[in-house]
């Protein structure tokens, strides 16, 4: 009995041997015979469409101008007159510095200009020599010019009009080498892009462009192209573009995010469905398959502007070209598919 046993147990680590043998060998052929099988697609025919040459560029709004208010010389600020927020206008009285050194000038300036009036009479009547009258005069015009540059030193006046955005002291201290306080013209704002140089010949002064500013979600704001910069960077092919906006009613403030979009016009564009594209990783390249008797084709593309789920395809794509849109990850380049009719 324990022999009939033994046999029976050899049989039946026998046959679960050659079962997983059939079996493996099964799975090799079915492997085998799916590879060499075509894949299934679906194909889009493109075709060239009118398209607006819109393009969008992303940036930080800035003050229009930009000044910082302190003196030329070391000394005593007396009084401050603004805060942090406050407006002012072109010529207004911002710090009012130590006047003493001022003080003593204009007595020295009224002096030389007394001792000019009566050397100037004498050499009218011939009471002085040329040399005389010539070295009070030069005397009088340093004393005017040194009293000039204090009072220009001592009374601290804005520049320009705008709103104060920086205060580094307080009435009292001593004027160390920081800015006293920071003005800026934010009425208008302006914005710099970096515009590729294939549209240097399209980007023109006064042309439009619509901003849009991140805190005031989908509001449009009117801006126009204020300045463009007459040269292109070698390392990133761009040049800057400078995008003035009004702000009149001075909403928007530097340092905010905004984009800004530009139309170049309107031509005509092969038009690729989204979901046609492929983008390569670890690289800023874009391709699509092609199919072309049977085969898909892997091409580079160029994109222009995205349009709802559409791209507008500057290079790569022909006109009535029918590209692929589905099995995408499957593909490779001279692979056989079939075609799933839509």
């Amino acid at each position: 009995m324990k022999k009939n046993i033994f046999l029976n147990f050899v049989l039946i680590s026998f046959s679960l041997i050659l079962f997983n043998s059939c079996s493996s060998k099964k799975k090799y052929e079915l492997q085998t015979t799916s590879a060499n099988d075509t894949i299934a697609v679906t194909l889009s025919t493109v075709h060239l469409q009118k398209v607006d040459q819109l393009y969008e560029y992303t940036a930080l709004i800035q003050a229009n101008a930009l000044n910082h208010i302190a003196p030329t010389i070391p000394g005593r600020i007396d009084k401050i007159y603004f805060e942090v927020g406050d407006e002012v206008k072109k010529g207004d009285k911002l710090v009012q510095m130590d006047a003493n050194n001022l003080s003593q000038a204009k007595t020295q300036l009224d002096n030389l200009e007394l001792s000019f009036s009566r050397i100037d009479a004498l050499y009218q009547t011939g009471g002085v020599s040329k040399a005389e009258w010539d070295a009070q005069k030069t005397a009088l015009e340093v004393a005017r010019t040194s009293y000039e540059n204090l009072m220009t030193n001592t009374q601290l006046l804005s520049p320009i009009s705008g709103i104060i955005t920086m205060r580094n002291y307080d009435s009292g201290d001593i004027f160390a080498g920081n800015p006293i306080l920071q003005v800026q013209e934010i009425k208008p704002v302006k914005i710099l892009i970096n515009v590729s140089e294939n549209q240097y010949l399209q980007v023109k002064k006064g042309m439009n462009a619509k901003v849009y500013v991140d805190v005031f979600k989908d509001e449009v704001f009117n801006g126009k192209v204020n300045l463009v910069y007459p040269t292109i960077d070698p390392r990133t092919h761009t040049f800057p573009v400078e995008i003035t906006i009004p702000n009149l009613n001075q909403r928007i403030r530097p340092g905010m995010y905004a984009r800004v979009e530009l139309n170049y016009g309107v031509k005509e564009n092969v038009v690729v469905p989204d979901i046609a594209i492929i983008k390569q990783q670890g690289a800023d390249e874009h391709y699509v398959f092609i199919y072309k008797e049977g085969k898909a084709h892997y091409k580079r593309v160029n994109l222009g502007r995205r349009m709802d789920s559409n791209y507008a395809v500057l290079s790569g794509v022909e006109d009535g070209d029918q590209v692929i849109t589905s099995s995408l990850h499957r593909l490779n380049d001279g692979m056989s598919v079939t075609i799933i009719e839509n």
